[in-house]
C-alpha cells in the first residue's frame, strides 16, 4: 500500500467504495488523514464500516472541513451531468480528484524521479500495459502494474528509484488526475468511445491528450499516429517542445518507430535500424498487437533497455488472459480464447489475425450486431452461434458463412473442435471471439473465458501452447 501523506491531518471525503475507493480510504488513513466514506450502494458502505471507516450521507453533512473529494472513476465528472457529489464539492470549493492523482502527489513528494509509465488509448491499453510490465520485469526491474488493469494504484508498493510503476489509465481516470506527470506517457489511438461521458469526440481526445502532454521534463511521449486525432496531438506536443516518439503500423515514418514485414523499425532521418521481430510470436498476432508491441518497444528503449533484452522479452510474453489467449493445441487445431471481444470492433482484431477460423460467437447482443464484420467472412470456415444473439447473427451470416445454432458454449466447442480436426487444414483455429457481452449466460467476460479454457482443456489430447 502507498500511504497518502499529502492530506495528513486533514479530512477527506471518498465517494465510491469499490476496489479503488476502498484502497484510497486505507491509503489516506495510513498517511494520517481522516476519511469520511460514502457510496450509493449500501453493500459497499457496509464493507467500509466493517473495515473500520466512518461513513456518512454526503448529501446531508457539512462540506466546510473537507480538503478534497476522492471520486470513483465510475461517477460522471462532467457528462451527461456531474454526479451529485461533484456538485456538492463545487458548491463548497472542494477539489475533486481520483486515486491516481493521490499517487502522483506522493511520487512528487517522495520520489519525483522514480520511473512511472502511464498508458491510455481507446483500444489496446491493457495488452500494452501488461506487455510493458512483462518487459520491465524481464529486464530486472522491480515492477508494479495496476490502475485500470488489475490492482488499484494505491494498493501497489510506494514509488522509489529502481521500481517502475506501469499504470493503465482510462479517460475517466485521466479526468480526475489534473497533475498527471509520468516519466513515459503512451497514447495508442483515439476512436469514438465513451461519448456519453465526455460529450464529444473532441473532448474525449483532449482528455486522452493530457496524459502525454503532462509528461515530466526529460520524459518521453509516445503516440500512435495512425489516426488523425493522434497525429494532431503528436504535432502539438512537438511544437510544445516535448520529446515525442511517433508509432505507426500503417506507414513508414521519417522519425519514430514503425512496423514493416512483422519487424519493428526505428527511423531517424535517413538512418534505419531493426528493433525487434514479431514474426512467430503467437501472443502478439495481428496489426493491433503490432501497434501495442511497437509502443512497448519505444517505452523500453526510452528506459534504456537493450534491443536483445527487448526481443527476448517479446518472445516470452504469454499474452493477456481472454485477449487472443492461446489456450491449447490438439493436432492441427489451435484453440484461442478472445472472450474480451465483446463487440464487433474487438472481434475484428481477432478475425483479422487468422486465416481458417471455426468461430464461436454470440451472447448478449450489442448495437449494430456483426454487420461490420462481413469483410472477414471469407476467413471463417464455419460459425457456432450461442446465446441471445444467435438468431440475429445467423441472419447476418446468411449463406455467406456455414453456421449452426449451438446455443451454449460447451456444445459449440465440441462441434467446432470436431469440424476443425476433420478439416485437414494445416492450422485450423477454434476461436471464441463473441462480438457480444456475456450477461445472458455468464456474469462477465472473464467467467466466460475461463469456462472456454476449462472446456478446451477437458478435451482429450489438448496440450499447452509452447
Amino acid at each position: 500500500m502507498i500511504p497518502v501523506t499529502s492530506f495528513a491531518g486533514k479530512t477527506v471525503a471518498v465517494f465510491g467504495l469499490g476496489g479503488s475507493g476502498l484502497a484510497s480510504c486505507h491509503a489516506l488513513k495510513a498517511g494520517g488523514a481522516e476519511v469520511i466514506a460514502a457510496d450509493d450502494n449500501a453493500d459497499n458502505v457496509a464493507k467500509a464500516v466493517q473495515a473500520g471507516f466512518t461513513t456518512a450521507d454526503l448529501r446531508t453533512v457539512s462540506w466546510a472541513n473537507f480538503a478534497a473529494l476522492i471520486l470513483t472513476p465510475g461517477a460522471p465528472l462532467t457528462h451527461p451531468a456531474p454526479h451529485w457529489s461533484v456538485l456538492k464539492a463545487r458548491e463548497a470549493g472542494v477539489e475533486v480528484i481520483g486515486d491516481i492523482e493521490l499517487f502522483c502527489r506522493e511520487r512528487r513528494r517522495h520520489a519525483p524521479n522514480a520511473p512511472f509509465v502511464a498508458i491510455t488509448g481507446t483500444n489496446g491499453k491493457s495488452t500494452t500495459t501488461a506487455l510493458i510490465a512483462h518487459l520491465m520485469k524481464f529486464a530486472g526491474y522491480d515492477t508494479q502494474m495496476g490502475g485500470n488493469i488489475g490492482t488499484a494504484i494505491l494498493s501497489l508498493e510506494s514509488p522509489r528509484m529502481g521500481r517502475v510503476h506501469v499504470i493503465e489509465m482510462s479517460s475517466y481516470q485521466i479526468d480526475l488526475c489534473p497533475s498527471l506527470d509520468p516519466s513515459v506517457g503512451i497514447l495508442l489511438n483515439v476512436t469514438e468511445d465513451h461519448i456519453d461521458r465526455h460529450g464529444t469526440l473532441k473532448h474525449y481526445a483532449a482528455v486522452k491528450e493530457r496524459l502525454v502532454a503532462g509528461v515530466q521534463t526529460g520524459g518521453t511521449s509516445i503516440v500512435g499516429v495512425d489516426d488523425g486525432w493522434c497525429r494532431d496531438i503528436a504535432d502539438r506536443l512537438d511544437r510544445a517542445g516535448k520529446r515525442v516518439v511517433r508509432i505507426s503500423v500503417k506507414n513508414p515514418l521519417p522519425d519514430g518507430l514503425y512496423v514493416e514485414h512483422e519487424t519493428i523499425v526505428r527511423a531517424s532521418g535517413a538512418a534505419r535500424s531493426e528493433v525487434a521481430r514479431l514474426g512467430g510470436i503467437g501472443s502478439l498476432r495481428g496489426l493491433h498487437n503490432a501497434q501495442n508491441a511497437a509502443c512497448a518497444a519505444a517505452c523500453t528503449l526510452a528506459m534504456g533497455i537493450s534491443t536483445d533484452v527487448l526481443q527476448n522479452g517479446l518472445r516470452s510474453f504469454p499474452g493477456l488472459a481472454h485477449r487472443m489467449e492461446q489456450v491449447g493445441r490438439r493436432g492441427n487445431v489451435l484453440f484461442v480464447n478472445d472472450s474480451k471481444g465483446t463487440n464487433a470492433d474487438a472481434a475484428a482484431h481477432a478475425l483479422s489475425s487468422f486465416a481458417d477460423i471455426f468461430w464461436i460467437a454470440g451472447g448478449k447482443p450489442k448495437a449494430g450486431g456483426i454487420t461490420s464484420l462481413t469483410g472477414y467472412f471469407p476467413r471463417i470456415r464455419k460459425a457456432y452461434l450461442i446465446g441471445e444473439a444467435a438468431q440475429e447473427f445467423a441472419g447476418t451470416l446468411g449463406n455467406a458463412v456455414p453456421h449452426e445454432m449451438s446455443g451454449t458454449l460447451d456444445v459449440a466447442i465440441a462441434s467446432a473442435a470436431r469440424d476443425a480436426e476433420a478439416s485437414g487444414l494445416e492450422e485450423a483455429v477454434v476461436l471464441l471471439s463473441p462480438a457480444c457481452a456475456s450477461f445472458d449466460q455468464y456474469r462477465n467476460f472473464e467467467i466466460r473465458g475461463a469456462a472456454f479454457r476449462d472446456l478446451v482443456n477437458g478435451l482429450p489430447g489438448v496440450k499447452p501452447v509452447v
